[in-house]
């Protein structure tokens, strides 16, 4: 099997051992790599670290292990606690201690044994970790949703694309038959033309303060903030800061954000709108009037395409994505998938002459298969920030209180300073995109 690296595993790895010493530098080669036992390992294996291992990010981190095709060397994380529970997992698993662990991903990156990384971070910290992770030439499994500005979401893109690395974006719902069968009913037209479509997104977030108290002595919480503005430290919910962060604007846009890049996408998919994006976005949201918490609650925007067709993103609309069209309509979910004639879902509805889209039916398989092949994933780049682009926009219309009009093309706001100031966040220093 040919992995990426076009030069000898085994050459590679001492080059970096001697280049290292030479340095000053530890020299970060996993033993089993260079031994006999470890031949295939060193040849053919994907050798992955895992970037964030809190509930998702331990969640993705379970889930590679199982694959024979990746080695997992290292886990890393701000959290001492998340990084030892994720260190004896891995350990666990391939009943051995070799697995390094890091609370810094710069001093993980700067390793050079490394063939891909898988990141689960906070939103507001999607961005950095990922471009330096392209830069060093990593193939990139990452959580949705793909960054937390539009503008952050275009450097990623630019990195990807720069250093020619293999992206998956953690839109799973693409990897699951129903969704890819609603999908090919819409692009083949068994509903006719698609006039209207209703995005269901849940309703969430949380109101009330939390006291300032020191942060725990195993948990750096001036890396967790990172580039977002300066707090002291409250456990903004049971589990520490690592679940609550969601329901915070310096750090997420809620629930919208948190799921755009699932039904969004999931609607993109079936209208072939992976590659543009709507031309005028408004709506209003409800935000909590006092407390820690700022995202919305609840959130209605109306989005305008090219052509007429008006996509409506809701708390209010039934979860998943419906399509309606002239001749009917088509309407998926997580387990579930519903159409106005029945026959639409059954196998056959989908013809032997029809229209058949990208076929995953494992996400992590996939990418990994994309690693060894180097041809796109089913969730690339581009395609996830045109998902979350979507909820970035409506949540600019709705903090502005006013109609936006956007360029797909261009990524701009036409003719409103407000608004697009929006479109990307200040940094803390020291960090900058």
């Amino acid at each position: 099997m040919t992995t990426k690296k076009h030069m000898n595993r085994r050459g590679f790895l001492t080059g970096t051992a001697v280049a290292a010493s030479a340095l000053g530098l530890p020299a970060f080669v996993p033993a089993s790599a260079l031994g006999a036992d470890g031949a295939k390992a060193a040849n053919d294996r994907i050798m992955m670290a895992s970037i964030g291992v809190g509930s998702q990010g331990t969640g993705n981190l379970r889930g590679f292990l199982h694959y024979p095709e990746v080695q997992v060397v290292a886990v890393c994380d701000v959290d001492g606690k998340n990084r030892e529970n994720a260190r004896q997992t891995v350990n666990s698993r391939y009943e051995s201690d070799d697995c390094a662990t890091y609370d810094d991903f710069r001093e993980l990156l700067a390793r050079g044994d490394l063939d891909a990384v898988s990141i689960a971070v906070p939103d507001h910290w999607h961005a950095i970790p990922a471009i330096a992770s392209a830069k060093a030439g990593l193939d990139i499994f990452a959580e949705k949703p793909l960054s937390r500005s539009i503008r952050e979401s275009r450097a990623i893109c630019d990195a990807v694309h720069r250093y020619g690395i293999v992206w998956q974006t953690g839109s799973w719902q693409r990897s699951v038959q129903n969704f890819r069968h609603a999908c090919e009913l819409v692009r083949n037209g068994k509903v006719g033309k698609i006039t209207r479509v209703e995005v269901g997104l849940p309703t969430g977030g949380r109101t009330g303060n939390h006291p300032v108290v020191p942060a725990p002595d195993d948990l750096d919480w001036n890396f967790w903030l990172g580039p977002a503005p300066w707090r002291p430290y409250c456990e903004f919910g049971g589990n520490r800061c690592h679940w609550d962060w969601r329901w915070i604007l310096d750090y997420s846009g809620g629930q919208l954000t948190d799921w755009s890049g699932h039904h969004i996408d999931i609607a993109h998919w079936g209208l072939d709108y992976d590659n543009t994006g709507p031309i005028e976005i408004e709506g209003q949201g409800e935000y909590p009037e006092d407390g820690l918490y700022t995202a919305p609650f609840a959130y209605s925007f109306d989005c305008l395409y090219e052509g007429g067709l008006m996509m409506n993103v809701s708390n209010r609309n039934r979860g998943g994505t419906k399509w309606i069209g002239e001749d009917g309509w088509v309407w998926v979910d997580r387990g579930g998938i519903d159409a106005s004639d029945k026959n639409l879902l059954k196998p056959e509805a989908i013809g032997p002459n029809d229209l058949r889209l990208y076929h995953s039916d494992d996400h992590k398989q996939n990418f990994i298969d994309c690693v060894y092949s180097r041809q796109p994933t089913i969730t690339p780049v581009e395609t996830a920030a045109r998902s979350i682009g979507v909820g970035h926009l409506g949540e600019i219309a709705m903090l502005v209180q006013r109609k936006i009009h956007w360029n797909p093309k261009t990524e701009e706001i036409i003719g409103d300073a407000e608004a697009s100031a929006l479109l990307g966040r200040s940094y803390r220093e020291p960090w900058t995109l």
